[in-house]
């Protein structure tokens, strides 16, 4: 399925924001971001608009690309934002590393090429 315009711009949000959080983390440990409440909440913000970005792609498109897991990145910001108290500090500082990464790539095979 070919991804419309909003489709487009919410995939290069979800990249862009993955982007910021892997410049934030770069060169932190687990210890690092636990004590660090500038860190933590920095990447919280971030994880709420990857997830903000995924809702708002386009059902059809979601459908269309279940190799991504719409659901929990979503779900994760619900929660961030909605259940902040129960966000485990360890399982996101987990995301970062495992999850995120084959994610990018995920979504940047999706967007368009740039024009020149």
């Amino acid at each position: 399925m070919q991804a419309n315009e909003r489709d487009i711009a919410d995939l290069w949000d979800m990249a862009q924001t993955i982007r910021r959080i892997q410049e934030f983390s770069a060169g932190s440990t687990l210890g690092d971001y636990l004590n660090s409440a500038l860190l933590q909440s920095a990447i919280k913000r971030q994880f709420e608009v990857l997830g903000e970005a995924a809702r708002r792609i386009s059902p059809d498109f979601q459908q269309a690309h279940p190799e991504i897991d719409w659901r929990n990145i979503i779900g994760l910001r619900n929660v961030i934002a909605h259940r902040y108290e129960q966000v485990i500090q360890e399982r996101l500082w987990n995301n970062i590393e495992a999850i995120l990464p084959d994610l990018l790539v995920q979504v940047e095979s999706l967007l368009p090429p740039l024009e020149e």
